[in-house]
This record gives C-alpha cells, sequence and structure tokens, in this order.
C-alpha cells in the first residue's frame, strides 16, 4: 500500500486539450475540434502537481470504436450503427493494443506519441492510470497492431456454442444480430452478426434495447450464464483449465505494464470473477511489482473479496458517495457519513472516495447543487476525514457545471464521453479567464490537497469522529485528526447560511487520541485566521462556518 495520500485526476485527453469553441452537438472532429495527448506539456503536468495530484488517469487512450475515418492510416472503419455517438465511448474498445487516433498529432506514431506523455508524466512526479475494461469490448473488435504471435479476442472460438469455457465471447448460435435499431445507421450497408454475441451489460440474447450496452459485446471468463452461474458463484475447477480469456487480458495487461503505467482502473470489474483478478494481479506483480490495480466495484458484499484477490483501492460509490450526494442534496443529516466510514472501516485504506467522475453528474451542475463552491464541504470531509485516496475529475476544481447538450450525450448534467466538445471552464482556465469565484473554488482545492499532504495528522494520523457527541448538528459534520503532538479540529457547514454551532468533545476522544486538556491557539489552514480555543474533556467549543464553508483548526499549545 502506497504511503502518503494518493489524489487522482481523471481526465479525458479528448476533450482536456481543446480549445475549439464551436461546440456544435454532434459536431464531427474536423468542426468541433479534439485534445491530444500532446496537450499535456511539461508545464501543464507541472500544474497538475502543483494542484496536488499524485496521478493522472488517462481515459479513453486506447483505441475504441468511431465513426470518425481513419481509413487512410490502414485504421479499419467501424460501422456507425454499434457506435455511441461520433467520438465513439472510451469503453468501446476496438484494439486493446492501439492508441486511439483521435489523440494522436501524428496518428502514424501514436504509440511512440503516448509513451512519450508517460515519460513527461513521469518526469513531473506523476503516475499513470489506465482504464483497462476487462467485461467487454466493441462488437467490432479486431485488434491490427497486436504483438507478433498473440492471437486475437475471438480468434479460435467456436460459434456454434453458446458457452464454451475456450470461447472468448458468448453466442446466440443461427440467430443474427437484430437490435431495436436501424442497422444501416446512415451507412451503405447493414451491420451484420452471425451469430449474434452477447451484449456487455450481461444481455445474453441477439436483441438488445435502446439503454443496453449495444455497441459491446460480453467477455466470457469461463462463467455459464446459460446454466445460472454468476461471477460471484464462479469457481475454476483446475489450475489446468485456465480460459483462453484469462490468458488474453491477462497478457493485455502485462503490454501497457511494460510500457511503464504504474495503475490499471478497472471498469466495472466485479462483472468479472475473482478468481481471474487473483490471477491476473499476481503474473502482472511478478513482473511488475509495483503496479496498483482500482476497481469499479459497486456491491459492498464483494469489497473484501475483490481487495483479496488484488485490488488495492475500490469505488466507495454507494456508500461514501451516495452519502455526501444526500448530504449535499439536503436529503439526509451528516450524521449519515458517519454510517457510511463504519461500514468501510476494516477496509477504509482501500476505498476510494471522489465528488465526480465520467459517470456521476457535476457537482456544480443543476441535477446536483448547481453551484461548485456548495462542493466544498464534501470535498474537505471526503478529502482529509481518512488516510484513503481520493479522485477528482478534471474541470471539478473550477466548478464546471457540466449542462452542455453535446450530442449523443444530451442535458444530464454530465460531460460527455462520446462526443467531440471542448470544456469551457478549462478552456478558460488555461485562457487565464476565469471568473473571480471559479479562481477562488481552485485555490479552495489547492489549500486542501495542501493539507492532505503537507499535514502529518492527515497523511498518518488517527481520525475521531465527533457526531456521536452532536446528535444537535443536522448539516454540519465535525471530526479531529491527531498525529503526534499535532491535532486538527475539521468542522463543514452542509447549509446554504452561515451558522454558530457548539461542538462537543467527549473525554473519549481526549483518552483514545491523547489530547491534553490545555488553552490552545488555533489556526484555520484554509484562511489563516487564528482563535484561541480551551479544550477540556466534554467540554464544549465555539465556531463559526461560512455558509457551505469548513474550518481545518490547527492547535497549538499557548504554555
Amino acid at each position: 500500500m502506497e504511503s502518503g495520500k494518493i489524489v487522482i485526476y481523471q481526465v479525458l485527453p479528448r476533450l482536456f486539450g481543446n480549445r475549439n469553441t464551436s461546440r456544435q452537438p454532434n459536431g464531427p472532429i474536423s468542426e468541433n475540434g479534439c485534445g491530444k495527448l500532446n496537450d499535456f506539456t511539461p508545464q501543464v503536468l507541472r500544474q497538475l502537481k502543483a494542484l496536488g495530484m499524485t496521478h493522472v488517469w488517462y481515459t479513453g487512450v486506447i483505441r475504441h470504436a468511431t465513426q470518425t475515418d481513419y481509413g487512410h492510416y490502414n485504421i479499419p472503419r467501424n460501422h456507425p450503427a454499434v457506435v455511441k455517438g461520433l467520438a465513439g465511448s472510451p469503453y468501446a474498445i476496438v484494439d486493446y493494443y492501439d492508441i486511439d487516433p483521435d489523440l494522436a498529432v501524428h496518428v502514424d506514431k501514436r504509440m511512440e506519441e503516448f509513451e512519450q506523455l508517460v515519460e513527461r508524466t513521469h518526469k513531473a512526479g506523476l503516475k499513470v492510470v489506465l482504464d483497462f475494461v476487462p467485461n467487454h469490448v466493441a462488437r467490432e473488435y479486431h485488434s491490427i497492431v497486436r504483438p507478433r504471435g498473440v492471437q486475437d479476442l475471438g480468434q479460435g472460438d467456436d460459434p456454434t456454442q453458446g458457452f464454451s469455457r475456450q470461447n472468448n465471447f458468448y453466442y446466440c448460435p443461427g440467430e443474427p444480430f437484430t437490435p431495436y435499431f436501424d442497422l444501416y445507421h446512415g451507412a451503405e450497408n447493414p451491420y451484420e452478426e452471425v451469430p449474434a454475441k452477447a451484449t456487455g451489460n450481461d444481455l445474453f440474447n441477439n436483441a438488445p434495447g435502446r439503454n443496453d450496452w449495444y455497441e459491446t459485446v460480453k467477455l466470457n471468463y469461463g462463467v455459464d450464464y446459460y446454466a445460472g452461474q454468476t461471477p460471484s458463484s464462479f469457481h475454476l475447477p483446475s489450475s489446468s483449465d485456465i480460459p483462453s480469456t484469462w490468458k488474453k487480458m491477462t497478457a493485455i495487461l502485462l503490454f501497457w505494464a511494460a510500457k511503464d503505467v504504474d495503475a490499471f482502473r478497472c471498469d466495472m470489474a466485479e462483472m468479472v470473477p475473482a478468481e481471474f483478478w487473483a490471477y491476473a494481479t499476481a503474473k502482472v506483480r511478478k513482473k511488475f511489482p509495483n503496479v496498483q490495480f482500482i476497481g469499479e466495484v459497486y456491491n459492498p458484499a464483494e469489497y473484501r473479496h475483490y481487495i483479496s484477490s488484488g485490488f488495492d483501492y475500490l469505488y466507495d460509490k454507494v456508500g461514501m458517495y451516495d452519502t455526501m450526494r444526500a448530504v449535499m442534496r439536503h436529503q439526509t443529516s451528516a450524521s449519515a457519513i458517519s454510517h457510511a466510514w463504519q461500514q468501510t472501516d476494516d477496509i477504509r485504506q482501500h476505498m476510494l472516495y471522489f465528488l465526480e467522475n465520467h459517470d456521476e453528474q457535476r457537482v456544480a451542475s443543476d441535477f446536483f447543487v448547481a453551484d461548485g463552491s456548495k462542493g466544498v464541504p464534501g470535498l474537505v470531509a471526503s478529502v482529509l476525514m481518512q488516510q484513503n485516496p481520493f479522485m477528482l475529475y478534471f474541470g471539478q476544481e473550477y466548478g464546471e457545471r457540466g449542462m452542455d447538450s453535446e450530442g449523443f450525450s444530451g442535458h444530464d448534467g454530465r460531460t460527455t464521453i462520446f462526443d467531440y466538445w471542448s470544456i469551457d471552464t478549462v478552456c478558460r482556465a488555461a485562457w487565464k479567464t476565469l471568473t473571480d469565484s471559479e479562481q477562488q473554488l481552485y485555490d479552495t482545492y489547492k489549500r486542501v490537497f495542501a493539507i492532505a499532504h503537507g499535514e502529518k495528522a492527515i497523511t498518518e494520523g488517527l481520525f475521531f469522529d465527533l457526531m456521536y457527541a452532536n446528535a444537535h448538528l443536522d448539516r454540519q459534520y465535525v471530526f479531529l485528526r491527531k498525529a503526534g503532538s499535532e491535532l486538527l479540529l475539521l468542522a463543514v457547514n452542509f447549509d446554504d447560511r452561515p451558522v454558530s454551532i457548539g461542538v462537543n468533545i467527549p473525554a473519549h476522544a481526549f483518552d483514545y487520541l491523547g489530547v491534553i486538556e490545555k488553552k490552545y491557539t488555533a489556526t484555520d489552514l484554509l484562511n489563516g485566521s487564528k482563535q484561541s480555543l480551551q479544550l477540556q474533556k466534554d467540554g464544549c467549543v465555539a465556531l463559526q462556518l461560512n455558509s457551505n464553508g469548513a474550518c481545518v483548526l490547527k492547535m497549538k499549545r499557548t504554555s
């Protein structure tokens, strides 16, 4: 487990460096433009490091299905009927050994440009996180650059078998692919797939609907869904009977690890059996012992299973994220945060906290709290409460609202992963034309991350939740952090108005943390203000909190 606070910056290169402000819904790359890997210059990466990032998750780097034609580079054209959006979904990978040509300045040197990006990232003191999408691939998956001797996914399959342990896909023998939509989608000829393959969201028939992951096909890890098996009930009958897909997907991980990728963010990891992860992570770490694995797992009952199978960190989505969102939206009491962390207290160092990512709505969107500054209390609590990692979604630090209707992605409060687009706040940050409020929000994020990295009480200290002794608090959350002689009192206010609160500090906190009853000078690390506080067992501390504000009070004994 890595020491210090990990802060991951999730970013879509397709959008990050694009300064084209045409922003035409459903606009092609020629009209709307596209960011490049080379937009992550040494200066940009130094700025991310200065913001407090430790890792950069470059989302959508591996070549995926797209409606943009790169035929003149001998890249097969994808049929538009099975591509979502003009740009296409980064989670419909069409060649696991290739780089998305959209992101290259020189398409024929796209892998070299990626390798140079990895080198620049490392020189800036940052680590590289790459997507690994194990559950499904694009319907037209075909690798054109796989290493010599590597068998392609689907190569060697017997499509007359709906399920075979050595097939890479699941099939609907004798049945053509007949989805809800027009199979032409403007093309001269219809898309054809006979027999149809099972769809990525565990749809084992030939007719996916509008809300299915119809552009993807499910990978077969030996789980016989037709016989009622599931990933959680699956057990490999024999270690000599390793499924073909296990070997091929592990080879893909090894390929990218050999390019100095530091960590893999594993998409929908729980849709793949934990036994595969134990196999794959062991194989990868045998050659690359420091590679980390981050899992998107939504079933709390499976968390410990996947951690024991090799994952370093798991999304804390249905626990901490959902709770923090509800608290920020005044749908539940701030005391619910206590319940959320208690559910995973035994594995807390493995839980990845976040307020945004590409799947979730922007904090500043009208669907969340409509103002980025209202995310500050959630940020402070999420980042400073425990030692576990935190993930930041690009533009969040400026209060990006995500309220565009980009084309395939509609008016949903999310930043598109399907369309060619540019991000308003990210553009204006590069042009140094942020509004005062956006700049203030960025400065706040930077201070919070500086505290996370610079205060021993945060990086290695004990945590003490004060909420059980403060039942009178509804929209405020209070806790202590302590390491050695360093003591922090933290309070966040989810209310839309300033409040004066009394924080009770029980005797048990003094005993557990080794706090001395005394008068302290408290400095707020967020704004530098000072005040005198008397700390005594079962005493009460008076605090003033701004609307949607926070304080991080560092205590120094006066005598």
